[in-house]
């Protein structure tokens, strides 16, 4: 008797560098959620601390350059009218919760994939929006700050990934061949990226750096 597939649903397989991504996301989710809150909460804490005692020096006041104390001070540490640091405490437990249920099988909706695009957009322009007036209007760096841009540049660098190629987010055609070459060169983009930042910020502050190098 021959065998008939009329009535066989069919199925994709994910591989190659699609299927590494999405075997990755879950854990680049929950990695860098927990350095974000990490660092929120040392940042909250030690603002707290420098409210009950304008003399407070945080553990990261390093010199003049890094120091965490100028950026905690400054008018832009309070943007919305209450500390940064509580945007970074609501956010990053849910980016951590997208991973652990990714971890459990979970199928997201896309309007899902759509709102943590939204939120981690949002949270990245807000980061690199800080870390320009960090450096040009502050002028001095805050290291939990710097980590949580990195942590979030990560994950929304991924995420975004993972919604193009999974089709959450649709690739407009113009676009395709780009998509193909990032898909194949995104870890030396975001290193590329890092260093650029870098680059920045030395070039910046290197009135000072260079004088102790």
């Amino acid at each position: 008797m021959a065998k008939t597939t009329a009535n066989k649903p069919k199925t994709t397989t994910i591989v190659g560098p699609l299927g590494k991504l999405n075997r990755l996301l879950p854990w680049l989710l929950v990695i860098c959620g927990l350095i974000g809150i990490i660092a929120s909460l040392v940042i909250t804490q030690d603002k707290f601390d420098l409210a009950q005692n304008h003399n407070f020096q945080p553990s990261c006041n390093l010199n003049p350059i890094i120091s965490c104390g100028s950026v905690m001070k400054s008018p832009q540490a309070h943007a919305f009218g209450f500390m940064n640091p509580y945007i970074g405490l609501v956010g990053f437990p849910i980016v951590i919760t997208t991973g652990m249920a990714m971890f459990a099988g979970a199928k997201l909706k896309r309007w899902w994939w759509w709102g943590m695009q939204a939120g981690l957009t949002f949270g990245t322009a807000f980061a690199y929006w800080l870390l320009f007036e960090s450096v040009y209007r502050i002028h001095a760096l805050c290291p939990w700050c710097l980590s949580v841009d990195v942590a979030i540049t990560i994950a929304f660098w991924y995420l975004t990934l993972f919604n193009f190629y999974n089709g959450h987010i649709p690739l407009p055609a113009p676009l395709k061949r780009t998509g193909r070459f990032v898909k194949r060169h995104h870890t030396d983009i975001i290193v590329f990226w890092f260093l650029l930042i870098i680059a920045v910020i030395l070039k910046h502050f290197w009135y000072y750096f260079g004088q102790h190098i």
